[in-house]
């Protein structure tokens, strides 16, 4: 058992599979290839979001605002096609990476230059956003009718047998894996979360890089925003309410540490699947709503209990008995 706990996403994958057998032997065609790439798909935009949170939960820091920032880019950019329709799709896709970096970093600025609790300036910042696109729309919405079909037909063709939605989750999941492995951003961002005060030492600036963090978040959000909006298609001021716990609940499932410095992109991509697995698993064995966000919380409970049993450390013997 110890060993599956310094192997989490071992532990978390055969997990999976257990749901996924259990399920199956009652329902066989829920673990088709066909319906397994469907989980899959769904659940793309929460990969991408989980693995923006991440960044921010490394540096100790925790970003409630990520699911506001969704829904406020994908208004504006749904606002922009509608008015627009003649504009070309990626370079809406990139504003709305641009405007979501934006929001993102002035979470990390108020971070950085103020000293502000990360939990307070997102909490304040989600009620902003949230805020901004009531005025921006109004409080009307924008449907399927008033939206080009580009928009709309992007990320839902497919390409060498994947969704385009899937497609953006795997090189969102190879950019994340090459910034944490090969980057010296995605080292300080371990670094800071193990020792902040050690790392001021190295030579990392701690501020700047919990507000690249922040950043880094924001432009995934924006990313999904865009996503999110053309899936669905419709865009108003519900989009992604509470979504931002289901975020944070992949990340943790996926063993990143709410302490910070610990936390894998397989750990939160393998907790997204979870997720994802659960909430398409549990209405076909005919489980009600609220047993479903019962048994949801059950697993973020349970994965809080392993993480604390995994990044517990004994202290030194200085002193050994019969010396």
């Amino acid at each position: 058992m110890n060993r599956l706990l310094k192997h989490r996403e071992i532990f978390l994958a055969m997990a999976i599979l257990l749901v996924l057998v259990l399920v199956t032997a009652r329902f066989p065609r829920f673990a088709a290839p066909g319906n397994l790439l469907t989980i899959f798909n769904d659940t793309s935009i929460l990969m991408m979001l989980a693995l923006g949170q991440m960044t921010v939960i490394l540096t100790r820091s925790i970003d409630l605002s990520m699911a506001a920032n969704l829904a406020l880019t994908g208004m504006i950019v749904a606002m922009v096609n509608a008015a627009f329709p003649g504009v070309p799709i990626p370079l809406l896709i990139g504003g709305c990476v641009v405007v979501g970096g934006a929001l993102g970093a002035f979470n990390g600025i108020l971070v950085w230059k103020l000293n502000i609790p990360p939990i307070v300036v997102t909490l304040g910042t989600l009620t902003i956003y949230r805020g901004l696109i009531f005025v921006i729309s109004g409080g009307a919405w924008v449907n399927a009718d008033q939206m080009s079909p580009d928009f709309v037909a992007l990320q839902r063709g497919v390409f060498l047998g994947l969704p385009v939605l899937s497609w953006f989750a795997i090189v969102v999941a190879m950019l994340f894996w090459l910034l944490m492995t090969r980057t010296p951003l995605g080292r300080s961002l371990y670094a800071i979360g193990v020792n902040p005060t050690a790392s001021v030492y190295t030579g990392i600036d701690v501020g700047r890089t919990k507000f690249l963090a922040f950043t880094i978040a924001g432009a995934v959000s924006g990313l999904a925003g865009y996503l999110w909006i053309s899936r669905y298609v419709i865009a108003s001021t519900e989009v992604a309410s509470g979504y931002e716990l289901t975020i944070i609940a992949a990340c943790v499932i996926g063993g990143v540490s709410i302490a910070g410095g610990i936390g894998t992109v397989a750990g939160a991509l393998l907790g997204a699947i979870f997720l994802g697995v659960i909430n398409n698993a549990l209405p076909v064995i005919n489980i009600s709503p609220f047993w479903q966000m019962a048994i949801s919380g059950a697993a973020i409970l349970l994965a809080v209990v392993l993480n604390a049993r995994g990044e517990r450390r004994h202290g030194r013997v200085i002193l050994r008995a019969g010396v």
